[in-house]
């Protein structure tokens, strides 16, 4: 009978564990932590977005963008809700596409993987870290490396995948973290930590505008973080990565324009002469930002609505709609939900995800050079890679 080992037990080493074991191959599963699944336990703050429904693979980055088109269709969004109910894990679905697990809790998607593959008679090696992985090639008919990426290093995250796939002469693209939060050059951002706001964010490379994100926008001792920057964070840091000049332009009122937020700027002004440009920002955003935005422009925040004007309501209107930070870092791979870079994957079979430079030898998920869009996209493809490997592993 056919012996199989796979390196990881996160998303995709346990759906490849259990397409293995359906076929009644041997399966043993090495995780270097004390419990598999750790990072499914943390994601989408232990909620789990756990796929999408709207899977292209223009919500995907490589350097060989076509890579993923063959897996996302093969095992999909529809596979993986089946697979899904077979075990009893219903989705729920929201309207853009997102689909967390019914019960709301990351969990319950950890705990009935895990259980569903020991069911299976998948044989669990927790606490044990790989080092040879030639000799696993050597005791097994296949070997699946699913470590994952440096992202998240807390959890266990490392380049151990990548540095398995170098000792059988693999390109690695340059890795970098994704979905990440940003470092400002700003003490004011600083002192705005907490504070918190819906709005959009534009990348600017080089001055010029590379892609614009709404969403929530969190200032922290930092930087920033929020959903607005994690969607931008990619773009940003392969420029960083390049050292190009990278920064962000905050809009912090997208419902307004510039003429139509300095007119109630200033007829604030005339209708309440007494109020301080602090009273009339603090009916549009959070004090702690206000703040720091009359600081950034040295107002006083005291000055009164009779001393305001229509040329300081259209300066503080355009700095609340534009509002520039230097971007000098990401919070680091530690902090990152997941890693760009990674294995060369015109070097992978892509419908197999077999080696192509060592047979019997397959890669599957975030050790790859793909990553996806926030909201269930890398999961997706996590599922996706397993399910392929597992596959092709039990045919051969």
């Amino acid at each position: 009978m056919k012996k199989v080992a796979i390196v990881g037990g996160g998303a995709s080493g346990l759906i490849c564990a259990i397409f293995c074991a359906k076929e009644s191959l041997i399966v043993d599963v090495y995780e270097q932590n004390s419990r598999c699944a750790k990072k499914i336990l943390v994601s989408g703050n232990g909620r789990c977005n756990i796929t999408n429904k709207n899977l292209s693979s223009s919500d995907y980055f490589s350097e060989n963008s076509s890579f993923v088109e063959f897996a996302i269709k093969e095992f999909g969004f529809i596979g993986f809700e089946k697979f899904c109910q077979s075990i009893g894990l219903l989705l729920d679905i929201k309207d853009d596409g997102r689909a967390y697990p019914l019960s709301n809790e990351a969990k319950s998607v950890a705990s009935l993987l895990v259980n569903h593959a020991k069911n299976l008679g998948v044989n669990f090696h927790t606490d044990t870290k790989i080092s040879d992985i030639k000799k696993l090639l050597y005791d097994y008919d296949a070997v699946v490396v699913a470590t994952g990426s440096e992202a998240a290093s807390h959890l266990g995250g490392n380049r151990d995948g990548v540095n398995f796939a170098q000792e059988f002469g693999h390109n690695i693209i340059p890795t970098y973290p994704s979905l990440v939060q940003l470092h400002l050059n700003s003490q004011i951002a600083k002192k705005m930590s907490g504070a918190k706001i819906d709005g959009e964010v534009t990348l600017l490379i080089n001055n010029k505008k590379e892609l614009s994100c709404s969403g929530d926008i969190l200032f922290t001792d930092y930087g920033a973080s929020g959903f607005a920057i994690l969607d931008i964070s990619q773009r940003a840091s392969i420029a960083l990565m390049e050292f190009s000049s990278v920064a962000i332009a905050i809009n912090l009122l997208p419902k307004f324009d510039a003429q139509k937020l300095s007119n109630h700027i200033n007829k604030m002004a005339l209708s309440e002469p007494k109020f301080s440009i602090i009273d009339i920002l603090s009916g549009l955003i959070p004090i702690k930002i206000a703040v720091g935005i009359l600081e950034d422009l040295k107002i006083q925040t005291l000055i009164s609505g009779d001393e305001i004007g229509i040329k300081l309501s259209k300066k503080i209107a355009n700095s609340l709609l534009s509002w520039r930070f230097e971007v000098t870092d990401t919070h680091s791979f530690r902090h990152a939900e997941v890693s760009g870079g990674g294995i060369d994957t015109s070097e992978i079979n892509p419908k197999t995800f077999e080696s192509l430079k060592q047979k019997n030898l397959y890669f599957c998920g975030e050790v790859l050079d793909v990553v996806g869009r926030r909201g269930g996209y890398n999961f997706a493809f996590a599922w996706a890679s397993g399910y392929l490997a597992a596959r092709n592993i039990a045919k051969s």
